[in-house]
């Protein structure tokens, strides 16, 4: 066995440390921000795919939002984080990833079995509030 050695320098140790440390605390959702993401990608999937028969709500969609999370305005920065209101320096990395797997697994399903699924999920959307029928 060969084994090389090389000299870390402590700062360099104590910065990468402080990196890994502050990612983990940055990656954690809440668990109502995790549920009230996953409800609103999953609703956005069911649009996204057409589900015949389902439209956005909007108003249902903050209200839970806010039931979830606390008020409005935290709802309002979810929906921001993961609609089309992207903006870099508001935010937060582990709800773009949060919203792709969930994203995935919707899409996965809808197009395996639009019919099952669309009724399953957009069914479950109206329950929440997130969509209606038309």
């Amino acid at each position: 066995m060969i084994r090389l050695r090389k000299k870390i320098k402590l700062p360099a140790v104590a910065m990468l440390a402080m990196i890994v440390s502050g990612s983990a605390r940055a990656a954690a959702l809440s668990d109502a921000e995790a549920t009230f993401l996953d409800q609103l990608v999953t609703a956005s999937v069911v649009l996204e795919q057409r589900c015949d028969g389902y439209e956005v709500d909007g108003a249902g969609g903050v209200q839970l939002g806010a039931r979830l999370l606390g008020s409005p305005e935290a709802a309002m920065a979810m929906i921001d984080a993961y609609g089309e209101s992207y903006d870099p320096g508001k935010f937060r990395p582990e709800v773009s990833d949060a919203a792709g797997k969930t994203f995935r697994r919707v899409r996965t399903d809808l197009i395996r079995n639009p019919q099952r699924a669309c009724a399953d999920y957009g069914d479950a959307g109206v329950d929440r509030g997130l969509l209606r029928r038309y």
